[in-house]
């Protein structure tokens, strides 16, 4: 099953406002906003006004907004686009057809890459990758007997720093764990992710993902989390 990402734009409806028949366009009040009836919004819902399918075939996630909010930053696994594991793209989402052309890849280092994110000024990225253990891309698990998603946990996951050309700047993990998942708060002066840790409990030892805090510049790291099970 392919997963692909979409942009909605949400209707705010007056506290108390009545839902609009499905078969009429939806006019308020306060700003004379026209809603357009959409193919893609299922029938009866009131609270979006537009929903656009961005991207086409593949496997697509982890889309974030750039600072600016002109741009997304994103993961594919496409073969239309030649690639055979997650990468990194960058694209314009109200400029770009992805359905005629890919969008410009962040990526060019191989190995498997996952969960990017702007920095602040919108010239840098950060994401996991895993192409300094190996530039090929690593093997994928089985499939789940019940069909279920697997999420494979790399040891060989770091996180990196990246321009908008594909050069890497800086890495910011070396850790032989997984290191992933990173998420830069809203000033830009710290990161969240999640790395793979093994400790003593008890009388074994047990490995978990829990979630760290970094600045932004790699240094002064913080585990927050101490609870078993993944902490992502």
């Amino acid at each position: 099953m392919h997963r692909s990402i979409y942009v909605l734009a949400l209707l705010a409806l007056g506290c108390g406002s009545p839902t609009p028949p499905d078969d009429q366009a939806t006019q308020t009040s306060a700003d004379t906003l026209t809603v357009v009836k959409d193919s893609l919004i299922a029938s009866g819902e009131s609270h979006f006004k537009s929903l656009k399918k961005l991207t086409f075939g593949g496997d697509n996630a982890e889309a974030y907004w750039s600072f600016a909010g002109d741009k997304l930053i994103f993961q594919a696994n496409n073969p239309a686009w030649g690639v055979e594991c997650d990468q990194i793209y960058v694209f314009d989402p109200f400029q770009d057809d992805l359905s005629a052309q890919p969008p410009k890849k962040i990526s060019l280092n191989g190995g498997r890459t996952t969960c990017s994110y702007f920095l602040p000024g919108d010239s840098l990225v950060l994401f996991g990758s895993t192409h300094l253990d190996d530039t090929a891309c690593p093997a994928v698990p089985e499939h789940r007997t019940d069909g279920k998603y697997v999420w494979p946990i790399y040891a060989s996951f770091d996180i990196f720093v990246s321009d908008l050309n594909g050069n890497i700047r800086k890495q910011l993990t070396r850790t032989d764990g997984y290191d992933a998942e990173a998420t830069v708060s809203p000033d830009g002066k710290k990161i969240l992710f999640t790395r793979q840790i093994s400790e003593l409990v008890d009388t074994s030892y047990v490995t978990n993902g829990e979630v760290f805090i970094m600045d932004a510049d790699g240094k002064n790291e913080k585990r927050l989390t101490r609870k078993k099970g993944y902490d992502s």
